[in-house]
């Protein structure tokens, strides 16, 4: 699950929404925090059940280094973000900026796992975090921002585990209504 991405996507994903959820208070929130949760294991259920346990198999040395270098400077990248913007005073940009950058880390992981696809939800946390500055520059409070990056970067994620999921499943016959015996 973690090998095919659909566990990390899932994780990132909630991480995100939760994001979006801050903006709300009350029952409101709760109701937000605890759907999100039940996507967040329904996606990993759905990934245990429908992708093989090698899905993605073990990493050659060269692709998991390269795979590493990119996450470290995305990593950085988040971590300069943070401190940056804490000390200029704007913590609210911390949110559409690291998303910009976590989609541009899935510009050369497109190319290191050999998935175009990828290139999907980069281009949608680029834009969650395009939107995020957008709400900010035009004087919209600190929740529409949290809000907007938030739920697209958390949808975006998702979707893209839905998509990892829903195409195992169908290249094995295993979707809905088409349930094998046995099935892992």
């Amino acid at each position: 699950m973690f090998k095919s991405g659909v566990g990390f996507l899932a994780l990132f994903g909630l991480g995100w929404w939760l994001l979006g959820s801050s903006a709300f208070d009350g029952l409101t929130r709760q109701v937000l925090v605890v759907s999100g949760c039940v996507v967040m294991v329904g996606l990993m259920l759905a990934a245990r059940r429908f992708l093989p346990s090698s899905a993605g198999g073990p990493f050659p040395v060269g692709r998991r280094r390269r795979f590493n270098q990119i996450n470290g400077l995305q990593w950085l990248l988040i971590i300069a973000i943070a401190a940056v913007c804490r000390h200029v005073g704007v913590p609210v940009l911390v949110p559409p900026l690291i998303a910009v950058v976590v989609g541009l880390h899935f510009l050369p992981l497109a190319a290191v796992f050999e998935q175009p696809r990828l290139r999907i939800p980069a281009a949608l946390l680029i834009a969650s975090g395009a939107a995020g500055m957008t709400v900010w520059l035009t004087n919209g409070p600190d929740e529409s921002v949290r809000l907007v990056v938030g739920l697209i970067s958390a949808l975006s994620l998702w979707a893209m585990a839905i998509w990892t999921v829903a195409g195992a499943a169908s290249a094995t016959g295993q979707g809905p209504g088409n349930e094998r015996s046995g099935g892992a």
